[in-house]
């Protein structure tokens, strides 16, 4: 088969976990937020108080998804940005109750390293399935001493979903906050309602890059740990065309969510299937309680990078839960902490525009990538 260029039809883009296309929606509207919002939302002419309200429309969009007040709901440059001002700002406003940060051992990377210098990180283990050990989880946030409990809604690279509901109420008892990521999960599913802290990405449900969702319950105390400014969460203010691009974009996708559920559910039970039949291979993640548009499974006697390229080369962008390549070295840590294997991984994350065609496209290339790259590394045999 010969090489499909980067940006022609005949390409099929299977990484839309965190960086999923443009919702055409959210394209027209940011067009027209070019247009209308321009100005800084923070001045007091005409200009300035049209941009203000186009943002706080975007935040009250935003919050009737979420389930927040509009006023809860805050605006960062990032889902990273998110991420690590939660930690460090609640952790900081609840020093005198303690320095302990608990979290599952399949947070993302920037709610645990946050976690390091916000104070003492207790990471709690996960079983083969990515699922957080519940009752470890509820002992742990129940200890003295604990600042703030993280738990993603659901794990973005194998898809599995996670106890918030149990986890926040043993949080609430113990009067502890949780953090919730949500990042991989609202536009896909229903968004979770047990949270006091929630992070969520608009890249990852058809919005732009750029910005970012922090909701925060009124009840929950937080101190300014960045740049001083009137927005301690985004310094400086964000770009009111792509929060209301983001904001029109989790509207749309809010529309036909559950029809949208059902129908990538459906092909990724296909894909697992299909996958499931090539020799030495692992489809990690529960196969029930899980995202409907990610799969992800690792072959044996293969290299995760050189997979990769080899799908690339046949046309489909896929992404990979193993991070070995030439700068890191580094296998997943999400994948090590399940027990699983860490190298030839292959991560798929469909689009609302993926079809039952391109999926078919990608299982009959898959058995035939694998093995070339077996018999690249010399183990075809095997």
């Amino acid at each position: 088969m010969s090489h499909a260029t980067p940006g022609t039809p005949d390409r099929v883009h299977l990484d839309n976990g965190g960086r999923a296309p443009w919702h055409p929606l959210a394209r027209q509207a940011f067009e027209q937020a070019l247009a209308d919002g321009w100005a800084d939302p923070r001045r007091l002419h005409a200009e300035g108080r049209r941009a203000a309200r186009l943002l706080d429309g975007a935040r009250e969009a935003i919050a009737e998804v979420l389930g927040a007040r509009t006023q809860e709901v805050h605006l960062t440059p990032s889902h990273t940005a998110s991420l690590h001002a939660a930690v460090a700002s609640v952790s900081a406003a609840r020093r005198r109750a303690g320095g302990t940060v608990v979290a599952s051992a399949v947070e993302r990377a920037a709610v645990l390293q946050a976690a390091g210098p916000a104070g003492e990180l207790v990471t709690v283990p996960v079983d083969r399935a990515g699922r957080v050990d519940t009752d470890a989880m509820v002992a742990a946030v129940r200890a003295p001493g604990v600042a703030l409990a993280a738990l993603q809604h659901a794990n973005g690279e194998v898809g599995t979903l996670q106890p918030v509901e149990s986890v926040h109420d043993a949080a609430r008892a113990a009067g502890v906050p949780l953090l919730v990521d949500a990042g991989a999960s609202v536009g896909h599913v229903a968004a979770p309602q047990s949270w006091d802290v929630l992070a969520a990405d608009p890249a990852d449900w058809g919005g732009p890059a750029g910005v970012g969702v922090l909701a925060v319950r009124q009840r929950v105390r937080t101190a300014a740990v960045g740049p001083e400014d009137e927005d301690p969460w985004a310094p400086g203010g964000v770009s009111v065309p792509l929060a209301f691009a983001a904001a029109v974009a989790l509207q749309a996708v809010e529309s036909d969510r559950a029809a949208q559920e059902a129908r990538r559910r459906a092909l990724v039970d296909r894909l697992r299937a299909e996958v499931a039949r090539i020799p030495d291979v692992e489809v990690v993640g529960d196969p029930e309680g899980r995202l409907p548009h990610v799969a992800t499974f690792s072959f044996l006697y293969v290299d995760g990078e050189a997979l990769v390229t080899e799908l690339d080369r046949h046309g489909f962008a896929v992404g990979s839960g193993s991070a070995c390549t030439a700068s890191t070295l580094e296998p997943s840590h999400v994948l090590a902490a399940m027990g699983v294997l860490t190298h030839g991984n292959v991560r798929i994350a469909l689009d609302r525009t993926t079809t039952a065609d391109e999926v078919d496209r990608f299982t009959a290339v898959l058995p035939a990538a694998v093995a070339r790259v077996r018999d690249m590394l010399g183990v075809g045999g095997l």
